[in-house]
């Protein structure tokens, strides 16, 4: 079996994903993704009759975003026709495994150089879509599956966890902390393009989301946002959140703690991640960065829905004859301060190994692009500090997470 070279990697800045408020809001996405394709040819000197594929992540593939938004974002690169490409989605874990396909489609031999990612507008998104269940009224699954809302969910793990709003918080204002002192000292600056506007004027060049001015007290004034939620009709029929987490947990009072500081921020952006085969890179004069150790998914509880980083680490751990010693570095990306707080509990992680340079509540979650984002971030800072391996997990909707684990070549 070949092993799957990483050539490089980039990613966008993350725009504020609001229409009228964030820089990036009017930029069609196929724009946003194929900035990055450019970037990523004219760094590696990518002849793109090569690459066999596109593989992007998408989580809401609708309107603008749809039509197979790998392949479009390609050919507006100006990548050559040869240059194929699909799209898929996984929610939250999209592009990671955008990037776990294109590893697996290198080590099988039956391919050679594959650019995975994935793209995400969460501004255009939001206008396309209306509050929905994950059954989308199938009601034989809603019997076997009830799944809230991922917000409800965070608020019902912390209960069931006992952990507190406190806990969360602390690790917000850390989160902001880690990701300004990563700003201000270069650290983002390998991987992050900027995008412009069809005039050829800045877009944005920089992190528009992150508030390191956020402090405890600060923290501690914002209501939880998804008390209000919980018993929002969700049909004409009465269904709320709060009726599907009974069906699950009939006993249980949910203890509402997540809002937006110490949940994930709606940002736009896009990402991709060079991969090659040695054969091909040795051929072609690349310089790998890192290859890919092993890959694994791993489902949990989609009633609680963001539980399955940790046996997902687990299973690619094992796979991979590694323990959590040998890792060096991990980003379990920040969909809400309740994942990484239970990950790292759960697996007895040190929290200075953890989203070093902050997360998702400091930078921001474009849905469909941050599994290649954490990869660049992970493999960036590996580098900085001469480090060896490192490890990315998150989890997302229906109750799943794809974990990579990376090594320094």
């Amino acid at each position: 079996m070949s092993e799957a070279w990483i050539i490089d990697t980039a990613r966008t800045p993350r725009g504020i994903g609001k229409i009228g408020k964030g820089a990036l809001a009017d930029v069609h996405p196929q724009r946003l993704l194929s900035t990055v394709l450019k970037a990523l040819q004219e760094r590696n000197d990518l002849n793109t009759e090569d690459v066999d594929d596109v593989i992007a992540g998408c989580g809401s593939q609708v309107g603008k975003q749809a039509a197979c938004i790998a392949r479009m974002s390609a050919l507006d690169a100006g990548w050559s026709e040869l240059a194929t490409g699909f799209s898929l989605d996984r929610f939250c874990g999209s592009a990671l495994t955008a990037v776990q396909l294109g590893a697996m489609g290198i080590m099988s031999g039956m391919q050679h150089l594959v650019v995975s990612g994935g793209v995400e507008s969460m501004s255009y998104a939001a206008t396309q879509r209306g509050m929905v269940t994950m059954d989308r009224d199938n009601l034989h699954l809603r019997a076997l599956h009830p799944q809230p809302h991922q917000g409800v969910c965070a608020d019902l793990i912390a209960t069931l966890e006992g952990i507190t709003r406190e806990d969360t918080e602390k690790l917000a204002v850390e989160s902001q902390k880690r990701a300004d002192y990563a700003i201000r000292n270069g650290h983002f600056d390998r991987s992050v393009v900027p995008v412009y506007h069809e005039d050829g004027s800045v877009a944005l060049d920089r992190e528009e989301f992150p508030r390191p001015n956020t402090t405890l007290d600060g923290l501690a004034q914002l209501k939880p946002a998804f008390e209000a939620l919980y018993d929002y009709p969700l049909d004409d029929a009465g269904l709320s959140y709060r009726k599907l987490v009974e069906q699950a947990y009939p006993d249980v009072k949910i203890t509402h703690i997540h809002h937006a500081g110490n949940s994930s921020g709606v940002v736009d952006g896009a990402s991709g991640v060079v991969l090659a085969s040695p054969e091909y890179a040795r051929a072609h004069g690349m310089k790998p960065r890192a290859r890919i150790v092993t890959v694994a998914t791993s489902g949990d509880s989609p009633e609680l829905m963001l539980n399955a980083p940790v046996p997902a680490a687990k299973k690619a751990l094992k796979q991979a004859g590694m323990t959590l010693k040998d890792i060096d570095l991990f980003e379990v990306n920040e969909a809400f301060a309740v994942v990484p707080l239970k990950f790292m509990r759960d697996l007895d992680v040190d929290d200075a190994k953890v989203n070093v340079n902050g997360g998702a509540m400091a930078l921001g979650h474009p849905i469909g692009a941050t599994g290649a984002m954490l990869l660049g971030t992970l493999l960036d800072e590996m580098e900085r500090r001469d480090l060896t391996t490192g490890l990315v997990t998150m989890c997302t909707g229906g109750g799943m997470a794809p974990c990579t684990i990376i090594e320094r070549i």
